[in-house]
């Protein structure tokens, strides 16, 4: 990339399970082009499909802006939803807030934004009941 910062722009439907994880599909084959190591890739690729299958679940979609320069690729999330009322609760593995119906797809097991830390060599997360969710996670490029 020689100093150049590569930047993405998706938009993440939502209620539509049909289409999570386009996104996060896109971004891992931008990677995989670049020749960056597969630990890295894997790493964004998972907290990307996490952040996005919650905005699917809880905030009737979103966007995602990704930049990728010769040191670290940074996704920002961005949602409309309603907010995460207690973050702390909301990191804690197995908590969840999705609907059974949700549930009964397989998805909303209280591991999407643990995973996105996880994942992560950076991970912030802002939010407001009422507000929306701005999540930010960077990984860093080995």
């Amino acid at each position: 990339m020689s100093g150049n910062t590569l930047h993405y722009h998706y938009v993440v439907p939502g209620d539509d399970f049909t289409r999570a994880g386009m996104a996060s599909s896109a971004v891992k084959q931008v990677l995989k082009q670049l020749g960056l190591d597969p630990e890295t890739v894997r790493k964004m690729a998972i907290s990307l499909y996490e952040g996005e299958i919650n905005m699917v679940i809880h905030a009737s979609g979103g966007e995602i802006d990704v930049d990728i320069d010769d040191e670290k690729i940074v996704a920002v999330l961005t949602d409309h939803g309603p907010g995460i009322e207690d973050i702390e609760l909301a990191m804690q593995e197995g908590w969840s807030t999705a609907s059974e119906q949700v549930r009964g797809l397989g998805f909303g097991a209280g591991m999407g934004l643990p995973n996105m830390k996880k994942y992560s060599d950076y991970m912030n997360i802002e939010s407001k009941p009422g507000s929306g969710t701005t999540v930010t996670v960077m990984v860093n490029i080995k």
